[in-house]
């Protein structure tokens, strides 16, 4: 099988070669047999028969005696290349130099037009069966102008002429049959390029027309072409991930965007209803609404992210102290924790070195993590934030006893707008978090892990060098 596109280019180009050149190679070589190499013959059978007409004219007994012939003929046959015959003037067989024509001795044979004969320049006589030599034939007249007898000298190559002709149909058979079998070919092989093409061509213009293809085309045809339909089926499912991702957002969006408003609605009509007249309930729903703007503008940072996904977050580094800096990180998320009922515990070791990083990204991927774990442990849970060094890295932990993640699901959570089976029982969040977080924490040049098992809580870890990579 031929699997390149290159090579069934190439036999597409040497079939036709393959195929013309036996054809014009049979034609020349019956145009040599039949121009060339038969004209040569017959000259030569014309100046031996008109030598041996000759020789007969000095030696009249021949055509008295059939003895004498035979004793002529048996003399001067060796000296001919061709079989030599006498014919009286009624045109029977007088002698042959061919021991195998003595059972047609007395038989007539075809008289030429001994008129036209005469009456020519040089009388001879050359006959063709089917543009192939047959025979010559030289009248030999004596003094006063009678035919005396005739000369034949017989084409010594007529047998092969015969098999060439068989062999000449024979080629002209077997070029036919190589004609139909590259036609065949070549449309096997054109059919063989087409389908795969033609499938691709028709599911891209599916596709360009918002007719969704999610069964992937089949690798087929050519290695070229494989890769095309295997090209066209990673775009088709990205294609496919980007709208089912499209619609996730547009349903995150709508919750995440309804909950604060209906705060709003409710403050706004509380405080329309009289509230601010009792200023500790016109207070608690100002602080009520300023959460609520802070959760928005929590939500436009992620969407902020989102839109520069692919790109490497810009970095304002200044060097911080983690012990002082990671404290006020926490604080920050203690409240929602107490809310929840779940207790957050620190674990920070009190000789951390400065570190040069940017510590508002830095905060928003803690925070992240902070704020997933507040949201999957249940109340009554604790979550424990720890720092260390190791290895030259500062490593920032967050663990919780929350429900866990499942192995295979593991490397997807981190994917935007991901929800794990554990998650999908929790209807808050973008599920931009952790996505959001890698790549901060990837700015840094450092990594996020996660350690998880069902049922036993995750422990993400923040590892970023004490030495900032070069860029």
């Amino acid at each position: 099988m031929i699997r390149t596109l290159r090579a069934r280019l190439m036999l597409n180009i040497l079939l036709p070669i393959l195929i013309i050149v036996p054809m014009v190679a049979w034609v020349l070589a019956y145009l040599l047999q039949t121009q060339v190499f038969v004209a040569g013959i017959a000259n030569e059978l014309i100046r031996q028969a008109v030598l041996v007409a000759d020789m007969t004219t000095i030696q009249m007994e021949i055509w008295r005696d059939p003895n004498q012939a035979q004793i002529f003929v048996t003399r001067i046959s060796p000296r001919l290349t061709a079989k030599l015959m006498l014919l009286d003037p009624q045109g029977r067989l007088i002698v042959s130099s061919d021991p195998g024509d003595a059972q047609f001795i007395g038989k007539a044979y075809d008289m030429p037009d001994m008129q036209r004969l005469l009456e020519m320049e040089t009388p001879v006589e050359v006959r063709y069966k089917q543009s192939q030599l047959e025979d010559v034939t030289v009248p030999v007249v004596d003094s006063t102008g009678k035919v005396l007898g005739l000369v034949r000298l017989m084409n010594p190559l007529a047998g092969i002429y015969v098999r060439s002709e068989q062999l000449g149909r024979l080629t002209l058979i077997v070029t036919a049959g190589g004609i139909l079998i590259g036609v065949v070919m070549g449309l096997l092989l054109a059919r063989d390029v087409e389908h795969p093409l033609k499938k691709t061509s028709q599911a891209v213009y599916d596709l360009a027309n918002q007719q969704m293809i999610y069964l992937p085309l089949k690798e087929e045809g050519p290695v070229e072409i494989q890769r095309l339909i295997h090209a066209f089926n990673l775009l088709a499912e990205r294609l496919k991930t980007s709208e089912e991702t499209r619609r996730r957002l547009l349903a995150n969006m709508v919750h995440e965007l309804g909950r604060p408003l209906g705060a709003f609605l409710s403050a706004i009509q509380a405080l329309r209803a009289g509230a601010t007249e009792q200023p500790e309930l016109r207070e608690e729903l100002l602080e009520g609404m300023q959460g609520e703007v802070q959760v928005l503008q929590h939500l436009l940072d992620d969407l902020a992210h989102l839109d520069q996904e692919g790109r490497t977050p810009e970095l304002r580094r200044q060097e911080i102290d983690p012990a002082a800096w990671l404290p006020v990180v926490i604080r920050t998320w203690m409240e929602e924790a107490a809310q929840k009922g779940v207790m957050i515990t620190q674990a920070i070791a009190g000789d951390l070195p400065v570190i040069s990083v940017d510590p508002d990204k830095l905060a928003q991927a803690v925070g992240n993590l902070i704020s997933n774990a507040i949201r999957y442990t249940p109340s009554g849970g604790n979550i424990t934030v720890s720092a260390l060094t190791e290895n030259n890295h500062l490593k920032i932990q967050v663990a919780d006893n929350g429900p866990g993640i499942a192995e295979e699901e593991q490397e997807r959570v981190f994917q935007p707008f991901y929800r794990g089976k554990a998650a999908r029982r929790f209807s808050d969040g973008m599920g931009l978090g952790l996505t959001i977080a890698r790549d901060l924490v990837h700015a840094h040049g450092g990594n996020l892990l996660l350690q998880s098992e069902p049922g036993k809580g995750s422990t993400f870890t923040i590892q970023i060098p004490l030495t900032p990579h070069s860029s």
